[in-house]
């Protein structure tokens, strides 16, 4: 009967500790999740219900005037521009981490250890610090307030080599050999053998410099000043900026983070699964 009772006493204090648990962690979900649904609210409010209530959930009256006025100005311009660029980047970048990834993890040349603790380092190294002499490299380069300002110094990041190497050094080096046996050269070895079997590692490094190039802002304030050239970042920090003039301006602001949130949410959405896949066959690997 003791022994009963007990039991029972151990159930329902394992029920208690799972209630509050989940309680716990709603409420941090919540705590987490109440500045996107404000955000949300405030973009479909009008201004002066914005400025009387801006942390109510529920718009009232709803209205979609903020998003008319952002698609009637340089928002689809900071759009394509966006889009222009993470896509170019994205591409680049792991088509040239994967190469300079693999030459450090399989090729054998003078100075690969010492190229590789520089890449280390650089991972270490504080962005802001390399504003000013970014600045002065594309001005010295004549490239300064130009695509090519945008997008070149993006194309290779430390991060995403040493991903990669990482990766690669976790692939048999039988599938290499079979290859060379087969009479294919190190490139072709590279393309047709060891980057189909980096499937995970390339989907992770696509979403991160997707991702990052998408909301990269600090390049943009040394790479460009004309507004024609303003990627979506830099073109809503200007709107927060006051640029809009007098008035709070939330439903327009907010209405901006918004529409320029909703691609890369998309994109993690669809490809979250992979991601995730990816950084823990990684950790496990590595």
């Amino acid at each position: 009967m003791a022994t009963l009772t007990e039991a029972k006493r151990r159930r329902h204090g394992g029920m208690v500790n799972t209630v509050v648990g989940y309680a716990v962690l709603i409420f941090f979900a919540l705590v987490f999740i109440y500045p996107f649904v404000i955000q949300l609210a405030n973009s479909f409010k009008s201004e002066p219900d914005a400025a009387a209530n801006p942390l109510s959930p529920v718009p009232h009256p709803v209205t979609t005037d903020s998003f008319a006025r952002l698609l009637d100005g340089d928002f689809p311009l900071w759009l394509g521009n966006s889009v222009l660029v993470a896509v170019v980047v994205t591409v680049g970048r792991v088509f040239l981490d994967s190469l300079a990834g693999y030459a450090l993890a399989r090729l054998r040349f003078g100075g690969r250890k010492a190229i590789f603790a520089t890449i280390v380092a650089i991972m270490a190294v504080p962005g802001v610090v390399l504003f000013i002499p970014k600045f002065l490299v594309l001005n010295q380069l004549g490239i300064y307030d130009t695509y090519t300002a945008l997008i070149l110094p993006l194309l290779v990041d430390a991060a995403g080599v040493f991903i990669m190497k990482q990766f690669f050094e976790s692939i048999p080096l039988s599938l290499e050999e079979a290859a060379r046996i087969d009479g294919a050269g190190v490139f072709r070895t590279f393309w047709s053998v060891v980057l189909p079997s980096a499937r995970p590692a390339l989907i992770t490094l696509t979403i991160l410099s997707f991702q990052g190039t998408w909301n990269e802002f600090p390049h943009t304030l040394v790479a460009v000043q004309d507004p024609s050239l303003f990627t979506l970042p830099r073109g809503v920090a200007n709107l927060v900026s006051g640029a809009l003039g007098s008035g709070t301006q939330y439903p327009l602001k907010l209405g901006a983070a918004l529409l320029a949130t909703i691609p890369v949410a998309i994109i993690f959405a669809i490809f979250q699964r992979y991601f995730v896949r990816g950084a823990t066959e990684g950790a496990e690997k590595g």
